[in-house]
């Protein structure tokens, strides 16, 4: 079977993860980046044709199979729409957008061209996640009571220097910047959310940032739980956690470390979890460290796809219904 052909919009640090696996995966033709120095950059690397203008690619790389939407947050839409248009299948970076207008009008596009419109949802492939979502659908720990979600990073201000993150325009927010993924394992593992509280505020990033810095969220689930969302980029010096904590009527679960990658506690009626795979290293990118990278279980799951029909592990629904969540916790919200 011929090798599926790639196309890269946005060569910033994630585009890098990107051309690794779809070089283990494909072949990476073409890449896009209105900087053309870094455009010219990542396709010296990957003997592929460098780009400055979206629509020029697509107007001549007529062979493509899939496009990677790795530019700004505020940008995912238009880019995914315009390669969905030209009849391309779309995997785009967290999260799908930043308004659920937006994701809507990327759906509404893949299905009108047929195409497959793939959302990154790479935690779901951590391995505590995968045994706890397991567990919650074995019927394991019973009805989930109530939900804890942690998230203590650090983003300092040179990580926000010179940068469309930050920007309401292009970033949207912490939580769809910096924890999207985390919210996506809340609807994931817990269900859907019918009623949020919030409270939030700019506590140490005023004038670095055009958002909240510091979250606390209460959420109530359509399914009866209860659940919290704490999140700050203020730990001092260094990320400290990201965590889930999952009461249920027959056991206690903890899923921990900086990016949801150790299986920290466990109390489960007749039960326990063992012998878990060691899961992949967390995104390095120098300074600070991302979520657990697991993007080549999301290159390995589009190819299955669209190559032997198997099944999306994380279709354009599920990418609309972590925006949908984190729209509602804005709107919720009381700013200090």
């Amino acid at each position: 079977m011929a090798k599926l052909r790639f196309a890269i919009i946005g060569c910033g640090r994630i585009a890098q993860r990107h051309a690794e696996h779809i070089a283990a995966n494909g072949e990476l033709v073409a890449v896009c980046d209105i900087d053309v120095n870094k455009a010219k950059d990542l396709a010296a690397k990957h003997k592929a044709t460098a780009y400055q203008d979206i629509d020029e690619l697509l107007k001549i790389e007529k062979s493509l199979d899939v496009v990677a939407i790795c530019s700004p947050n505020g940008l995912h839409a238009t880019h995914a729409i315009k390669a969905l248009q030209a009849g391309i299948h779309v995997l785009c970076e967290k999260p799908m957008a930043i308004s659920v207008h937006d994701c809507g009008r990327m759906i509404q596009a893949a299905e009108k061209a047929n195409r497959r419109l793939f959302a990154i949802k790479q935690n779901r492939f951590n391995p505590p996640v995968v045994a706890v979502k397991q567990l919650i659908d074995e019927g394991r720990l019973g009805k989930v009571l109530s939900v804890q979600l942690s998230c203590f990073w650090n983003r300092n201000a040179d990580y926000y220097k010179n940068s469309w993150k930050g920007t309401l325009v292009l970033d949207g927010g912490t939580l769809f910047t910096q924890f999207s993924h985390f919210v996506d394992l809340l609807y994931w593992i817990v269900g859907d959310v019918k009623n949020v509280q919030a409270y939030m505020g700019n506590l140490a990033h005023q004038g670095i940032i055009e958002f909240e810095d510091t979250g606390a969220v209460i959420l109530e689930f359509h399914n009866g739980a209860i659940g919290t969302i704490n999140y700050t980029v203020n730990s001092y010096e260094k990320n400290m956690e990201g965590s889930l904590t999952i009461f249920g009527e027959k056991g206690t679960v903890k899923i921990g470390g900086q990016y949801l990658n150790e299986l920290e506690y466990q109390n489960i009626e007749g039960y326990r979890i063992e012998n878990l795979p060691q899961g992949n290293k967390p995104n390095n990118y120098g300074n600070y460290v991302g979520s657990m990278s697991n993007h080549d279980k999301v290159y390995e799951n589009l190819v299955e796809v669209l190559q032997n029909n198997a099944s999306i592990t994380t279709n354009s629904f599920e990418g609309l219904k972590t925006v949908e969540i984190i729209e509602k916790i804005y709107q919720a919200a009381i700013r200090k």
